[in-house]
């Protein structure tokens, strides 16, 4: 077989993914006892480093007798997925020209490492490397912050390098991830429709897609197709992460009804779409049956499955359920399989799954992206109440970034360390890292449960004045919350009236809470009027007030509340926790008779009570909304449903052995104080994690300091 023709097979077995021929050509070039030559070894490697099989392509590169810079990219190709294996290839590479260079600064781009990528930029201009379109492409999609991508563009239309279409629609992409919509909208204007490719229109397709403006993308595609450009999946994929992210359902579904007539919906790329889309808008059955359309699924649908999954609590169970059938399917699974599963464990709090996920992931030894997985893995490990080993982890990670640093402040602030949580944004600011809106939430609510007033004002108008961030409705939440809790009433209900929004519950929400633990009734009581009138049917602004005017003994306005609810068919949300022991979940209510071991948690907590007394517990029975606060208060304060599931745990565990109590509601005042005492008699650790936080109760204390 000549060269040329072995070269031809060669390259079209690499560009359909067939391994078996491929292999056959370099088998059948082994036992051909010819002269081993550079030009036909080089090709194989090209072939290999093309089907990410790194392996392959490094013995190959081992064995053979002469390399050229051709042979030494052909292997920096192979690795690419890895950085860390990329940056090692690319130091032994004799003399790196201008390929070896572009192919590293791609590898760190892609994987996250900005500030890998934007040194290595500079280190190619400081050599006075020449640069070429592709460079600059690869270092402003590694770019994360404004200064840095404006920066480029500069770069780019001083060298004349504005003029490679690929440049102009990474400067789209680049501004719109950091989102200056309008920079970019101004790029693709400037651009003549002779300079626009598919690319261009697919970037700012998505553009509008990030900023949720699913009216803008459409009106963008119907333009793409007047221009005459061919409608392909990728397209369509845009367009529909476009309505995905503004939530525009209706005229998704319209768009999917012209894609079933026009058979696009078997295609993976077009399906994944609308998975996400329907994932998004709630329609998760929905989504199960645009999955169900496409006979042989990618990893990018599964993986897009699995992530609609994990988008609601209630069926996150189902998110592991698939990542396993995808398993058996044949199909391994990759860093964003892992980032998605972890994040649907994250919601069920399941802390023996969240070890056997860590576990697959060591084992899995992924080539690429690992920094996305192990910080999934320091949220899991939060959400499970095992900040330790979160904060152990963040520890050991060789590579961070803000997310990295988001995530372990998050979970700090969530366990009540919070003095430890601004410290680690301190640190993060010092290494450079940008923080973001995410940060500023964590920082806020850290500076809340500190009594930090002038510092959590001092961070949130830094947000806007130093780091360009617009605080957004939850950081003025976390301000009310902060004010609230300092007993500054009067300067919270200012900072909701002032608030730059159309008037919303989020504001008066964390200001009900916090007079419902203040007792502050009057204030509290108005907060809860100002949510029904923007939400009427709020359950849970219904049961803050009604549990004000119980406090206090109005009997009657509780009766008119609830009948209130009754007509509008509001429903409360029933209080539940849940502990995990030996794989098996167990879920109590109040005064639950359901459990078949519930007489023997009972009898303990008789037991108990006794001695939790001894040690000076009183029943504080007006968390109890009972008339009579002397009998049927206390009764009903002892069965709560975290006291029975703290209960059960102290039963069946070792002594020493601390437990992990889940609620899908705040605790209450009275089971605070109890759990406490408890966790002093009987010598454990106990942790209970409620709706807004963990409370971690060791030796008669808790980490909230009693300030929640």
């Amino acid at each position: 077989m000549a060269e040329a023709q072995f070269v031809a097979i060669l390259r079209d077995s690499a560009v359909a993914g067939d391994l078996f021929l491929g292999a056959a050509l370099h088998a059948r070039y082994a036992k051909s006892h010819l002269p081993p030559t550079t030009f036909l070894a080089n090709h194989l490697l090209v072939f290999y480093s093309r089907l990410g099989l790194p392996g392959h392509a490094r013995r190959l590169f081992d064995e053979m007798p002469r390399t050229n810079v051709f042979s030494h990219n052909a292997l920096l190709a192979a690795h690419a997925r890895d950085p860390r294996l990329a940056a090692e290839v690319f130091a032994r590479i004799p003399d790196p020209d201008l390929v070896s260079h572009n192919t590293l600064l791609a590898a760190l781009a892609s994987a996250g490492l900005s500030a890998d990528a934007f040194r290595l930029f500079q280190s190619m201009r400081r050599t006075d490397l020449s640069v070429d379109g592709f460079t600059v492409s690869s270092a402003i999609s590694a770019m994360t912050g404004i200064c840095a991508v404006s920066q480029l563009h500069a770069f780019a239309v001083m060298s004349g390098l504005d003029a490679y279409v690929s440049v102009n629609n990474s400067l789209m992409s680049g501004y719109g991830k950091v989102g200056f919509l309008e920079d970019a909208e101004k790029l693709f204007s400037s651009m003549d429709d002779s300079a626009r490719n598919h690319v261009s229109w697919n970037c700012m397709i998505a553009v509008y897609g990030q900023h949720g403006d699913g009216r803008k993308a459409l009106e963008l595609f119907q333009s793409m197709s007047r221009q005459g450009f061919t409608t392909n999946t990728f397209t369509l994929a845009s367009v529909l992460s476009a309505f995905a992210a503004s939530k525009d359902l209706d005229v998704g579904m319209e768009l999917h009804g012209r894609l079933i007539k026009s058979n696009f919906t078997h295609y993976p790329h077009v399906a994944s779409g609308l998975v996400d889309l329907y994932a998004k808008c709630g329609s998760i059955q929905d989504a199960r049956k645009a999955f169900n359309e496409v006979q042989k699924p990618d990893i990018v649908l599964w993986n897009t499955l699995i992530s609609g999954y994990s988008l609601h609590d209630e069926v996150s169970e189902e998110a592991l359920l698939c990542f396993r059938a995808m398993q058996r399917a044949g199909l391994y699974p990759d860093d964003c399989s892992f980032v998605c599963v972890i994040s649907a464990c994250s919601n069920t709090s399941s802390p023996s799954q969240g070890q056997q996920l860590h576990a697959l992931v060591i084992k899995s030894d992924m080539p690429s992206n690992m920094i996305s997985v192990e910080n999934a893995m320091i949220t899991l490990y939060s959400k499970c109440g095992k900040v330790a080993e979160a904060k152990m982890l963040f520890d050991r990670m060789t590579e961070k970034n803000t997310v990295s640093y988001n995530s372990i402040i998050a979970g700090l602030a969530q366990h009540g360390y919070a003095v430890e949580a601004l410290r680690l944004f301190e640190d993060m600011l010092s290494s450079y890292y940008e923080p973001t809106g995410i940060t500023f939430i964590s920082v806020l609510s850290a500076c809340a449960h500190t009594r930090k007033v002038s510092e959590g004002w001092e961070h949130f108008h830094s947000m806007k004045h130093k780091y360009g961030i617009e605080p957004c409705e939850e950081h003025y939440s976390c301000m009310v919350d902060l004010l609230a809790r300092a007993k500054n009433f009067e300067k919270a209900e200012e900072l909701i009236i002032k608030m730059p929004f159309n008037l919303s519950s989020i504001g008066w929400t964390s200001l009900l809470s916090a007079c419902r633990t203040h007792g502050n009734m009057d204030l509290g009581a108005r907060a809860a009027k100002e949510i029904l009138n923007l939400s009427p049917y709020s359950a849970s602004a219904h049961v803050v007030l009604s549990n004000i005017y119980a406090n206090v003994g109005k009997w009657d306005e509780v009766a008119n509340i609830r009948k209130l609810m009754r007509d509008r068919g509001i429903r409360k949300k029933p209080g539940c926790s849940w502990i995990e022991l030996g794989r098996i979940v167990h879920i109590f209510v109040a005064n639950d008779v359901s459990h078949p071991r519930i007489k023997e948690v009972y009898k303990f907590l008789e037991v108990m009570s006794e001695k939790m007394k001894l040690a000076g517990y009183v029943p504080d029975v007006s968390w109890a909304l009972a008339k009579d606060h002397a009998a049927e208060g206390e009764v009903r304060l002892r069965h709560h449903s975290e006291k029975l599931a703290v209960a059960f745990g102290l039963i069946n565990t070792k002594e020493g052995e601390p437990i992990l109590v889940m609620k899908n509601l705040r605790i209450c005042g009275d089971c605070h104080n109890a759990i406490k005492i408890i966790s002093a008699i009987t010598f454990r650790q106990i942790t209970v994690r409620d709706a807004h936080r963990f409370h971690c109760f060791s030796n008669g204390s808790c980490s909230c300091g009693d300030y929640w």
